[in-house]
């Protein structure tokens, strides 16, 4: 069966579907990662995107039981070159396709994704359509520019209700902006008692469940559109270590007086190389954002840049001068991705020791 890609550039793609055969209207962006398109496609982070694979095939080892960023994906549809129907892997459940058909997951392949990131990169991000190859161009074009998106995305992901992620060790409420696993999993490793709580949650509520550590979830869509939750921000980081991954490291600058801008195209890849200001060390991460917090912007009697991307330079890390905050843009959880920037929970971590420590020393 045929599809096409229109992007509102009136550019087509033609191509096979696969996948779910509804129609989808997305953001059309490139995801420059070789392996980890079940991580991908289950990030929370990704809601409202239709997803290029810039790698030419995607599906070769199957999706398994483990590698879920969220229950439910929210992606709008995905897009490669070749998409594999035979995986072999050990721990391989069902293909990349049967999986999309059961999440009624939109996809075309055989487009050339060479030509398609090529074009996103010149022209930056776009609305796209994937529907039927017969269809009018004209009036898929009319459609699609009419089309807007509401802009709620974070409510469309975050959780409704609280709930605990029990452990025997430091009380860290996690703030979902659209939360993935990954992190949860790494606060778990590290003995934590965790309880994670909606984005509207108010500041008195989350104190009042006497955190050790507050941690500000990665998320999708513009971080203006849930601007109301700098002023809890700004209650919270006063009286408890506060760590803020991506979505959560804008919003955390935002609530700092910093301004964020949307990117030509954005990041999204698992090998950017970012610059610990401190260190000098270059590690290796995990990528997936839009929007990024604008140099100009940044007050530096308040906050200081600790990591800058070394491709382009653009700020991936800042903490606060006087109190036990910081955040992070990258992805340190690495689900997919080098594992080399989970330092940065190490990190929280010893923040939270280090103010236990100055409260006992008060007591």
């Amino acid at each position: 069966m045929k599809r096409k890609l229109v992007l509102e550039d009136g550019t087509v793609f033609l191509g096979d579907a696969f996948g779910s055969k509804k129609e989808t209207i997305g953001e059309v962006v490139f995801n420059t990662s070789m392996s980890g398109y079940q991580e991908i496609i289950s990030d929370p982070s990704n809601y409202g995107q239709i997803i290029t694979f810039s790698y030419p095939l995607i599906g070769n080892y199957g999706i398994n039981r483990d590698d879920f960023e969220s229950i439910q994906p929210v992606i709008k549809g995905i897009i490669v070159k070749e998409a594999c129907d035979t995986p072999s892997n050990w721990r391989s459940n069902l293909s990349l396709e049967e999986f999309m058909k059961q999440k009624d997951i939109p996809g075309i392949s055989g487009i050339d994704t060479r030509m398609l990131t090529r074009l996103i990169r010149e022209k930056g991000a776009m609305k796209g359509i994937i529907c039927s190859a017969e269809e009018k161009t004209e009036a898929i074009l009319n459609r699609l520019q009419a089309t807007t998106f509401p802009g709620d995305e974070v409510k469309q992901v975050s959780s409704t209700k609280p709930f605990p992620s029990p452990g025997r060790g430091k009380n860290v409420v996690v703030v979902d902006f659209g939360l993935k696993n990954g992190i949860l999993r790494e606060l778990t490793e590290r003995g934590c008692d965790i309880t994670v709580v909606p984005f509207t949650t108010s500041a008195q509520d989350i104190l009042t469940l006497r955190p050790d550590g507050i941690l500000l979830s990665n998320g999708p869509g513009n971080p203006e559109h849930v601007a109301q939750v700098c002023k809890m921000i700004q209650e919270v980081q006063k009286e408890v270590p506060l760590f803020g991954i991506g979505l959560g490291h804008q919003l955390f600058a935002m609530a700092n007086g910093s301004k964020v801008e949307k990117m030509h195209s954005g990041h999204r890849g698992t090998s950017y190389p970012v610059k610990d200001l401190a260190t000098g060390k270059i590690i290796f991460t995990s990528q997936n954002h839009g929007f990024e917090v604008s140099e100009k912007s940044v007050d530096t009697n308040t906050l200081t840049i600790t990591h800058r991307a070394v491709n382009g330079n653009s700020i991936e890390g800042l903490k606060h001068q006087k109190l036990p905050a910081f955040s992070v843009q990258y992805e340190p959880e690495a689900s997919p991705g080098s594992e080399d920037a989970k330092v940065a929970f190490d990190q929280f971590m010893n923040i939270m020791d280090q103010q236990q420590e100055r409260v006992e020393q008060h007591a």
